[in-house]
């Protein structure tokens, strides 16, 4: 079964991966990573004649440039900055990047090794392939669609009756059960909804003249850890310093939860808590963390109402409505959704994930505010990076 492209566009990618790449491209052009994938489900099986569509699609992506058109669009983003897009004007992904293998037993590897300025960009591209080969070969397509369409219209169906009332953004490129429903989804949100607030996926914002959506992810902190002359318990301090340099407060939420958020807000003194506009929860209990970074504001004389809390942590619609409600008196709420959204069929989705794993051969990890949501190759490093985070925190607690 041969499918068609996949990915079509370079720009089919969430926002953050330009954020931060840019970021890298004027600071840390040093840094070489390796990524991992996972398949965090129990008993998925990739065939063979998955693995070789896997691998025809990622050489169709390694022939991609940006087009003259696209650079421009990035351009037109208030806080690309035109020697970055210039880069991009001569960037591609590259196949000798990326190495992939299938186990006997169906278990799919992908391995991405270079430069963090380019090995970084691969991630939501692969995942993209892996989950629509995954769910265009294994399934029947057309039943799953059906079943998507079904309940993307009771979604719909729910804003309209006031069932739902927040505002939110389609966080959906990563595990969405293929381009075209991706871009089904957010047209429909975005044309029968005044809900949908924009899109991470930069390729359908400008398709739809939306906002696109997003800051930074975890990896951005995890990189640090690879830095020699960083002690790995202020990683958060030193990527938002780097931030802030790079965008002066114009691209300002923060994610809180990298190496956990009690020792992020050691972190978000003053001057950050009045640079970044926000905030992103990702893992741990959202009402807990909702109310503790409240309080982190209030410590600093900040009326949260001038602030926001943006959840991202494996939302759907009622989730999301039950946290702004919680929430939207005291300071301002908004979400980013995005498997409900894009892969919400008969089938369960795959809970997919490509780690940055390695900075200059170091092993870097993420703790998350959830155990189990915790990622590394290197169990003893692990360990030593918890024990770093404890030290810091019983020290502050101390003082």
């Amino acid at each position: 079964m041969k499918l068609d492209p996949i990915v079509i566009s370079l720009l089919d990618t969430d926002l953050y991966k330009f954020n931060m790449d840019q970021v890298i491209f004027h600071k840390h052009t040093d840094l070489n990573g390796e990524y991992y994938f996972r398949c965090r489900n129990e008993g998925v099986v990739f065939t063979r004649e998955m693995f070789d569509e896997i691998n025809a699609q990622i050489d169709h992506l390694c022939a991609l440039t940006f087009t003259r058109d696209e650079l421009d669009y990035l351009r037109s983003i208030r806080f690309i900055k035109s020697d970055y897009v210039e880069f991009l004007r001569l960037w591609r992904p590259l196949r000798d990047y990326v190495e992939t293998s299938l186990s006997d037993s169906g278990e799919l590897g992908i391995v991405v090794r270079g430069p963090l300025f380019s090995a970084m960009q691969f991630e939501i591209y692969l995942l993209e392939i892996v989950n629509e080969v995954y769910f265009r070969m294994r399934y029947d397509y057309d039943t799953l669609r059906a079943s998507a369409r079904k309940r993307l219209d009771e979604k719909i169906e729910g804003f309209r009756s006031g069932r739902y009332t927040f505002k939110f953004a389609e966080f959906g490129c990563r595990r969405r059960l293929s381009r075209e429903w991706e871009d089904e989804v957010v047209r429909c949100l975005a044309a029968q909804t005044d809900n949908c607030a924009g899109t991470s996926n930069v390729y359908l914002a400008k398709k739809y003249n939306l906002t696109p959506i997003g800051t930074y992810a975890h990896e951005f902190v995890q990189m640090y850890q690879g830095i020699d002359s960083i002690p790995l318990a202020y990683t958060n301090h030193y990527a938002l310093e780097d931030w802030y340099d790079e965008y002066r407060g114009d691209n300002g939420t923060a994610l809180t939860d990298t190496v956990t958020t009690d020792l992020f807000l050691l972190d978000f003194n003053r001057a950050m808590v009045n640079n970044f506009s926000g905030v992103r929860h990702d893992s741990g209990d959202p009402y807990v963390w909702g109310e503790k970074l409240i309080a982190h504001y209030e410590k600093y004389g900040v009326d949260p109402r001038s602030k926001q809390l943006l959840f991202s942590d494996s939302l759907d619609f009622d989730r999301a409505q039950a946290l702004y409600d919680h929430f939207r008196d005291r300071i301002r709420v908004s979400f980013g959704i995005g498997t409900f959204c894009s892969n919400d069929t008969s089938e369960a989705p795959l809970n997919i994930v490509i780690k940055l794993q390695t900075v200059n051969g170091h092993a870097v990890a993420k703790l998350s505010d959830s155990p189990d949501k915790a990622m590394c190759r290197d169990e003893v490093y692990l360990e030593y990076l918890k024990r770093s985070v404890d030290f810091r925190l019983r020290r502050s607690e101390e003082q």
